[in-house]
């Protein structure tokens, strides 16, 4: 099994959309919330935005970037740390609920460094208590 990197808990805000006609569409959807799992527990932090752009196909492509917040667990020396995601998706299909992600990591945080520039698969899920995205290390092939 995938070793889980951040379970994050998403907050959505008001979305700005801008309708292109039959060159596509675009909206960004603000949000904020939480993170914990084995490297960190915090927040996001200001500014996050997930990106959708549906294409002339009708092929919609996700881009969510932010920056979570928090402090490192004492197995990686503790402290302040920040990490950024960068994490896409894409949908031809129109599908929501659950789906795949790729996500890509920067951090300040140089015990968390190494293993956050390895490959990273991610998920997203509805619960009860909102929208989770899970991001794990892939597993080795």
């Amino acid at each position: 099994m995938a070793q889980l990197l951040f379970d994050i808990l998403v907050r959505t805000h008001p979305a700005l959309s801008v309708d292109g006609g039959a060159a596509g569409s675009v909206t960004m959807i603000p949000f904020d919330g939480t993170v914990d799992g084995p490297l960190m527990s915090g927040r996001i932090a200001s500014g996050g935005v997930d990106t959708q752009r549906v294409n002339a196909a009708g092929v919609r492509h996700l881009s969510a970037r932010y920056i979570l917040e928090g402090e490192a667990k004492a197995a990686y020396g503790g402290g302040p740390c920040r990490v950024y995601v960068e994490n896409e998706a894409w949908f031809p299909d129109g599908s929501n609920l659950p789906f795949a992600t790729v996500p890509r990591f920067l951090t300040d945080h140089p015990a968390l460094r190494p293993i956050l520039a390895r490959p990273a698969v991610g998920e997203a899920v509805g619960e009860a208590d909102g929208l989770h995205i899970r991001l794990y290390a892939a597993e080795e092939q």
